[in-house]
C-alpha cells in the first residue's frame, strides 16, 4: 500500500501522541489533525487493514512495527525541516510548522540530508 500524505499524517499523529504518553483515541486524532471523526474512523480502518495499526473496540489505537517505522520516518523529516526553517532560515515557528507539514511528504532524501548537515 502506497501511503498518501493523509495516511502519513495519521500515522505521524498517532506517533506524536504515543511519545507524549497520551491515550490514542479517534477523537484525539480528529482534534489534532482538525478532521472529522468519521474521516478518522475511515482512515483507521484502512490503516488497520494494511496492518499499520492495531485496534480493538473501546481500546487505544497502537502502531504496529511497520506503522511505527513509517511514523518515525515522517516525524523525523518533519522535525529536520521545521528546525531548518526556524534555525537556519529564521522562519517564524508558526509558519515553519505549517510549511514543514507540506514539505515533509515530497522532500528528497538528498535534500533532507543536506538540511540535517546544515542543522548540525
Amino acid at each position: 500500500m502506497k501511503l498518501s500524505q493523509s495516511f502519513e499524517d495519521y500515522l505521524e499523529a498517532i506517533y506524536v501522541l504515543e511519545i507524549s504518553k497520551q491515550k490514542i483515541k479517534s477523537v484525539t486524532i480528529s482534534k489534532m489533525l482538525d478532521v472529522s471523526k468519521p474521516a478518522v474512523t475511515k482512515a483507521m480502518k484502512e490503516l488497520f487493514d494494511a496492518k499499520y495499526i492495531e485496534k480493538t473496540p473501546y481500546s487505544p489505537i497502537k502502531l504496529t512495527k511497520s506503522g511505527r517505522e513509517i511514523a518515525k520516518n515522517v516525524y523525523h523529516r518533519h522535525t529536520v525541516i521545521r528546525d531548518f526553517l526556524i534555525n537556519t532560515l529564521g522562519v517564524d515557528s508558526n509558519i515553519a510548522e505549517k510549511d514543514c507539514c507540506m514539505i515533509e511528504h515530497i522532500i528528497s532524501p538528498e535534500t533532507l540530508r543536506a538540511m540535517e548537515n546544515l542543522n548540525k
